[in-house]
């Protein structure tokens, strides 16, 4: 084979690095590409109440159900959801809960009150949006947009029971009675 000084002083070779740690061109080693590749390197579960660090990104996007519990500790749980559009989470109070949400994908429309029937605060949510819910507060979350609405949820204390899976808001609407 050539050495790096002869590989790379070619006349073919018309994108010559100026400099680069290989002997051969970085991309020799990068996995062939496949749409599901990203898909096998988190393994959703709950990983709680062990040291856990995640791509949180990553594996919200990933995430397809309604709601899992990613992690779960004595005063804290992470869970990953997926909204379908047009679908919301559900008027719900959490009365000792505080939570705290991140949109990572589409977009919403987030109502929050004292009363069920006065959601007073309202505003549109998008990517990268951070929402902060007070215990005893009535609140929703609504995706208006035009792909299921991915987010994850930050419990303290923990909501739900450890290892919760639900596939659909039908599962989840079934556990919660």
């Amino acid at each position: 084979m050539y050495n790096d000084r002869d590989y790379y002083s070619r006349p073919y070779y018309p994108n010559r690095p100026i400099y680069t740690p290989y002997d051969y061109p970085y991309w020799v080693d990068m996995p062939m590409y496949s749409p599901d590749y990203w898909r096998k390197a988190i393994p959703l579960r709950d990983y709680g109440p062990e040291p856990f660090v995640v791509n949180i990104e990553q594996a919200t996007l990933q995430n397809d159900n309604f709601r899992i519990a990613l992690w779960t500790g004595e005063h804290l749980q992470l869970t990953l959801m997926s909204i379908d559009v047009g679908e919301d989470i559900g008027l719900e109070m959490h009365p000792d809960v505080d939570q705290f949400i991140r949109i990572e994908q589409g977009q919403g429309l987030v109502m929050m009150g004292d009363d069920k029937d006065n959601l007073y605060y309202r505003r549109r949510v998008y990517e990268d949006y951070a929402i902060l819910i007070p215990a005893g507060k009535w609140h929703n979350l609504i995706n208006t947009g035009r792909v299921p609405l991915k987010l994850y949820s930050i419990y303290a204390p923990p909501e739900h029971p450890r290892g919760t899976v639900h596939e659909t808001k039908e599962d989840a609407q079934q556990h919660h009675k």
